[in-house]
């Protein structure tokens, strides 16, 4: 799921004919390889034979918890996978009733940056295929219309724009080299430089975890003009205008545009919850223990375990898991990958569970809010010759990718081919936003959207062209989400370097191991793919480890190199 920040524009003085290392989402709070470490022909750790067909729980059937448990298995343990609904999580792609065909909505995570390395290693696993996302004025996105109080501007290049939007792509350029060293992290964390990511990061944590966003902007001598922060709040750079992130701490903000998280993103064809599940279903080549043949899938017998409702640390240091059908397991280990408000409401909990400090940083997490609206449409009826009152051409597209100060903020265009049936994102929307739409169903939000657009393309009759239900979500008020993903506040650092670092537990006292946390909301990046993948790895490092397994030598772990990587530790006093 993609943070609503605007990605930085390539610094303009570099030597074009000079070819850059590609980026990935390479630190800066823990610069591990992650890539490199899946790649490793010597595999990611094994175990001692006395361990294997171990059963270890995994809380959480999305992609951090799938991970989990297919890497489990492929060390010769037995996960035991716990989901409230279905294989997917935030990855949730959804079909349109009473459309025939193919057509998918991206619920959740539906954009995603080559800089997300690791996310892409299972993506080449199993072979799925991605294509370029038509974010506002990317390369592939045929044209974009920014309306802001009642002005309309097209685009098929940031270069078509007036002279004021350029004023703040240089305003914002300029803000992130002079306060936070844009040029030299970049270079670092391409270069992989690990004491030069930690020199420049130590000092900006300290600098700036008591800093919102706009406090940032505001105190950048090219962002003096409220104009020009409100254009860039309202429009920004990227996936959008994004306002609704200037509450949050800037260092949220520095860890996406440095890895370039916001940049030339990509959808996966045929819809991200296929990920998810053909993980579930896949038979990996090289596999411990168990017979080839073995999947996930085929582990549970009578498919994943249900929702828990209980978690408890029972004699000899043991998980104690209640489901929803009243079954109760004990384990040596779990892995709770589900959101991590659950464990305050939904889910029964003894205190004993965590340290008291790691749950105040599960009670101060912070989540934000999204909704999206979808419709199926007819045809890319968009890319078709608008033409003026007296029916000429007038060299536009019929409709663009739309960014807005009106209701829908965020209008995609998501195009199958010439003639092909295609879908709209009506709206996209974050925070508060998100929550004006809340008491409204799908069909009303569906007709405030059409209106406000209505209003941008007064020619354009978009209901025309639908030709199946709308489909809706506010993850705010899903039961088992309770939001979209985390963004931290200012002073949140302590907090979430709790959460991260938990799965070291050779550092908990000996009453509070065996239970790991990992899923987006417990990453350094948020909202993306790419933590959720990270934080699985690093537990699964850590179950592997609290059962005397090792990595290889020459491919050591998150753990192994722990103590010259770990995240900046600010003082508690």
């Amino acid at each position: 799921m993609s943070a609503n920040v605007p990605a930085a524009v390539h610094d303009e003085h570099a030597d074009a004919t000079e070819p850059q290392a590609p980026i990935t989402m390479f630190g800066p709070d823990f610069p591990f390889a992650y890539d490199d470490f899946l790649a490793h022909p010597a595999g990611i750790g094994s175990l001692p034979a006395t361990e294997h067909g171990t059963e270890v729980a995994v809380v959480g059937g999305g992609l951090s918890g799938i991970i989990t448990a297919y890497e489990l298995m492929k060390m010769g343990l037995r996960p035991v996978v716990y989901e409230a609904d279905e294989i997917g999580g935030r990855l949730r792609t959804a079909t349109f009733e009473g459309c025939e065909g193919e057509l998918t909505a991206e619920m959740g995570a539906m954009r995603f940056p080559p800089s997300s390395t690791a996310f892409q290693h299972y993506l080449d696993l199993v072979g799925l295929e991605t294509k370029p996302f038509p974010n506002p004025l990317a390369a592939d996105t045929p044209s974009t219309v920014v309306d802001l109080k009642g002005e309309s501007h097209y685009a098929r290049t940031v270069e078509d724009l007036p002279e004021v939007y350029h004023e703040v792509m240089r305003a914002w350029n300029s803000t992130l080299e002079e306060g936070a060293d844009f040029t030299a992290m970049q270079s670092a964390i391409r270069e992989r430089d690990v004491p030069r990511i930690r020199e420049i990061w130590s000092q900006l944590v300290e600098k700036l975890d008591n800093q919102t966003f706009y406090g940032f902007l505001c105190d950048s001598a090219a962002f003096r003009s409220f104009r020009h922060r409100e254009i860039f709040g309202q429009v920004g750079f990227g996936t959008g205008g994004w306002d609704t992130d200037f509450p949050n701490s800037i260092l949220e903000i520095l860890r996406v545009v440095y890895t370039g998280a916001d940049d030339d993103h990509r959808g996966i064809v045929g819809g991200s919850q296929q990920l998810p599940r053909m993980l579930w279903e896949r038979e990996p080549a090289k596999i411990v223990h168990w017979p080839h043949g073995t999947s996930l899938d085929s582990l549970h017998e009578r498919g994943h375990r249900p929702a828990v409702t209980r978690l408890a640390r029972t004699a000899g240091n043991r998980i104690t898991v209640t489901d929803a059908d009243g079954d109760i397991r004990t384990y040596r280990a779990a892995v709770f990958t589900a959101q991590s408000w659950m464990l305050l409401s939904k889910i029964d909990c003894d205190e004993s569970l965590l340290p008291i400090d790691h749950w105040t940083a599960v009670e101060r997490t912070h989540y934000m809010e999204s909704s999206k609206l979808f419709v199926p449409v007819d045809r890319p009826f968009w890319l078709d010759a608008a033409v003026d009152r007296n029916g000429r051409e007038t060299g536009r597209d019929t409709m663009s990718m739309t960014l807005t100060d009106r209701m829908t903020r965020g209008t995609y265009l998501l195009d199958n081919g010439p003639d092909e049936p295609a879908v709209i994102c009506l709206s996209y929307t974050w925070c508060d936003d998100s929550l004006k739409w809340l008491p409204l169903d799908a069909g009303e939000r569906m007709e405030v959207m059409l209106k406000s657009l209505g209003e941008i393309y007064p020619d354009v009759d978009i209901r025309s062209h639908i030709i199946g239900n709308p489909v809706t979500v506010s993850w705010e008020n899903e039961p088992y989400f309770m939001g979209a993903f985390k963004a931290n506040l200012p002073g949140h650092y302590r907090y979430q370097r709790r959460l991260f670092t938990h799965f070291m537990q050779d550092r908990l006292p000996s009453d509070k191991r065996g239970l790991y946390l990992a899923g987006d909301d417990v990453s350094w990046t948020a909202g993306w793919a790419e933590g959720a993948v990270q934080t699985a790895l690093n537990a699964v490092w850590g179950v592997m480890h609290q059962f005397g397994g090792a990595t290889d030598a020459t491919n050591p772990g998150p753990g192994d190199v722990y103590d010259s990587i770990a995240p900046v530790e600010l003082p508690e006093d």
